[in-house]
């Protein structure tokens, strides 16, 4: 019997390890230490660019779609595109295993495109015939909602992404509902909440404004965020696995252990120092949240109250959410990054 504490992890409790962002080894590697299932986003691409072990094989990728295009942007889908598809390989004896539960390989188009409900449609149905075991990954904006109810009606798989506030997470899991009980379908669904991007962009915001606030708050900040969504979507019978993101510490996995969510992480710097550290596993998804905690964050930090109340965002202000906008800006960056690297890849050649 394999000990290792993501095995123990899958044999203790309903919790997940998803691996985001893996280079080929990487992948073997969560694999083997009991990851299901594996996330990619737009920057993925420039990641394995200034990998050791993938850089090349993102340079082949790189010159086979520089014949395929002139358009530099378009090229860098491609190369998403193959990059991902080598991932799925790498997954797919899981996925035949446990098709549409395990095995499956998440993909996002262009991020300069979110604002447009049809481009994001039409990346999603291109991308998710690379095989059997693409999911695609939508932003929870007012265009990705849009495009997330024709996509269901399609029975496409979705990880529904950028989920920062509980009125994200509602809004979503209202529109799988209608789209499913109009049309028959239900493709899995994976509702997330980007925890340690949240408290990342909060601890910046705090640093920048100068807010006097205790560092204990705000290591929690996101976690409570992620539970009340949890709860809520348990006591409304919602659809979807709820799936953790953007890890910056390993609490932001530690602390859902309890639960049926998922959480992805990277394999380097938390999934490689779980390993590692081997901590017991413990339940702490159920921990009580003092309400004096959640009354300070919510005087001295608007976008915690604006996260944590359930209408304080309507479907309009998703997209330009103080912390949605800083995730979405990393994205930006590094399709950027992809492109830049084609165009001049293609003065090379």
């Amino acid at each position: 019997m394999n000990n290792g504490y993501f095995h123990r992890v899958n044999r203790l409790t309903q919790n997940r390890m998803w691996i985001n962002n893996p280079t080929s080894r990487e992948a073997v590697l969560a694999i083997d230490a009991g990851a299901i299932n594996c996330t990619t986003n737009p920057t993925y691409a420039s990641k394995q660019l200034i990998s050791d072990s993938d850089r090349e094989l993102t340079l082949a990728a790189i010159d086979e779609a520089i014949k395929m295009t002139d358009d530099d942007s378009e090229a860098a889908a491609i190369v998403q595109r193959k990059l991902v598809k080598r991932l799925m390989d790498i997954f797919l004896p899981l996925y035949q295993k446990k098709p549409g539960e395990w095995g499956m390989v998440s993909i996002q188009g262009n991020p300069h495109t979110e604002e447009n409900p049809d481009s994001i449609v039409k990346e999603a149905l291109e991308d998710v015939k690379l095989g059997p075991n693409p999911i695609a990954k939508i932003p929870v904006t007012d265009s990705g909602l849009k495009a997330i109810e024709y996509l269901v009606t399609k029975d496409v798989p979705i990880i529904a992404t950028e989920i920062m506030s509980i009125s994200q997470a509602v809004h979503v899991c209202e529109v799988y509902k209608k789209a499913s009980s109009r049309s028959g379908k239900n493709p899995p669904l994976f509702v997330t909440h980007i925890t340690g991007i949240f408290d990342q962009y909060l601890a910046e915001l705090v640093k920048r404004e100068n807010i006097s606030i205790e560092k204990d708050l705000l290591w929690q900040a996101g976690c409570i965020v992620a539970r009340k969504q949890y709860k809520l979507m348990k006591e409304r019978q919602y659809p979807g696995i709820m799936l953790g993101g953007g890890a910056r510490d390993l609490h932001h996995f530690t602390e859902m252990i309890g639960s049926d969510m998922h959480v992805t992480i990277n394999w380097k710097g938390t999934a490689d120092k779980l390993i590692e550290n081997d901590p017991p596993v413990v339940y702490r998804m159920d921990a009580p949240v003092p309400k004096h905690i959640v009354d300070e964050l919510s005087a001295k930090i608007p976008d915690f109250v604006r996260a944590y109340e359930e209408d304080a965002l309507s479907v309009s202000e998703f997209m330009d959410f103080g912390p949605v906008a800083f995730f979405r800006n990393m994205f930006i960056k590094g399709w950027d990054e992809v492109t830049a690297a084609i165009c001049e890849r293609r003065k090379s050649i």
